[in-house]
């Protein structure tokens, strides 16, 4: 495990896929934590797509191709090719770290490299993504990852959930695959007044999300604190999920930002396109809150 610290603030990275495995702040958490294996794709990073992508397939300028089946149960490709790979170091400070990996085989057709760094200071932790089209020809991709924030030492259905969207989208319940279009957020579906979270169970892509002074912002708030996850504008979209049986926690609520929605490879919604030679960078992070 790789750590980096800034006055009381201390997070923990795992070379292995490069995931978030802890912050925290003078003790006090700020996203869910594991012992030894990420579970329910806690931390991952989702690239070259967040989410599911249907059956495995899509078509790159009519061609089809084929990714790992890695959702069996449903029959999708999902979360992308990183989340279990082992990254290289590239920079470490105390308060910085970087890491990289290539991206390519298992049925992607364009190799990319791509990059992430994590950095500590006053305002909490920054995560900054890069994606360089290393190939030969033009690409789409997607970014997101899976973090489970915590809102401190609040207890999940004591805290309440505010999101920047303004969309939800509807899919199937067997595949997770979207069935129509987004539609406008209403009822149980509406988190622009922040809501509590006791009896709400969703697994559910929301969409829309929009900045306010240049930033996307989603907000957790209890009893024992909170924090505010925010993303640049190119992060639209967000899936929330809120498993029952977190291990060591119970309930708990991951939100997580994405730059497209499920299937986005064969719907082409909000994908991000690279030439060869060219790059995208993106961020989003995570501040406490009193």
């Amino acid at each position: 495990m790789l750590e980096i610290a800034h006055g009381a603030a201390r997070a923990v990275i795992d070379p292995d896929g490069a995931g978030l495995k802890s912050f925290d702040v003078g003790g006090v958490p700020y996203v869910e934590t594991y012992d030894d294996e990420p579970p329910m794709g806690s931390g991952a990073v989702l690239v070259p797509w967040p989410n599911r992508t249907a059956g495995g397939r899509w078509t790159l300028d009519g061609v089809e191709q084929r990714l790992e089946i890695t959702e069996p149960a449903r029959g999708n490709a999902i979360h992308g090719l990183v989340r279990r790979a082992v990254w290289t170091v590239v920079e470490h400070t105390g308060s910085l770290i970087s890491l990289e990996i290539p991206v390519a085989g298992f049925g992607w057709p364009v190799e990319l490299r791509t990059t992430i760094s994590y950095a500590l200071d006053d305002n909490g932790l920054t995560v900054s993504h890069g994606v360089q089209n290393v190939g030969d020809a033009r690409t789409p991709f997607g970014v997101g990852t899976h973090p489970y924030p915590r809102a401190g030492l609040s207890p999940t259905d004591e805290s309440t959930l505010s999101l920047a969207a303004t969309t939800v989208l509807p899919v199937d319940p067997d595949t997770m695959i979207p069935n129509g279009p987004a539609e406008p957020v209403s009822g149980d579906h509406d988190f622009r007044v922040a809501r509590l979270l006791a009896g709400v169970a969703l697994d559910t892509a929301f969409g829309g999300c929009e900045p306010v002074d240049g930033l996307v912002r989603h907000v957790l708030r209890g009893p024992g604190g909170g924090v505010e996850m925010w993303a640049d504008p190119d992060f639209k979209w967000v899936q929330v999920y809120t498993p029952d049986n977190f291990p060591g926690r119970g309930r708990a609520v991951a939100i997580e930002p994405m730059t497209c929605p499920p299937d986005a490879l064969n719907s082409g919604v909000d994908l991000l396109w690279l030439e060869p030679g060219d790059s995208w960078a993106g961020r989003w992070g995570l501040r406490p809150l009193a």
